[in-house]
């Protein structure tokens, strides 16, 4: 079983609804595995250019456990508030 990682690229528009969003989605993800990698702010670029400064890493356990997160109730639930929290691209991969 290979595992997925869900990397979201954002832009934050409203700093207080960012703040009540990412107080509420790490209860999302443990349901289904999922593991906070990595966030963090874009410092420089060595190639190219990304629309958004910051970036969010979440490992989970199988691809499946990943599609499971983003379509439960739970996380569904928070989607509002992140769409007036930030400009978001949420990306899957898998290794």
């Amino acid at each position: 079983m290979s595992e997925a990682y869900v990397v979201g690229q954002m832009t934050v528009k409203n700093a207080d609804k960012w703040a009540q969003y990412r107080g509420q989605v790490l209860a999302t993800l443990l349901p289904f595995g999922g593991e906070l990698v990595f966030r963090g702010q874009q410092v420089q670029s060595f190639s190219g250019s990304s629309p958004h400064p910051d970036i969010v890493v979440i490992r989970f356990p199988s691809l499946d456990h990943a599609q499971g997160w983003h379509g439960s109730a739970a996380y569904q639930a928070l989607i509002p508030l992140r769409q007036e929290a930030a400009d978001v691209v949420l990306l899957t991969y898998a290794s």
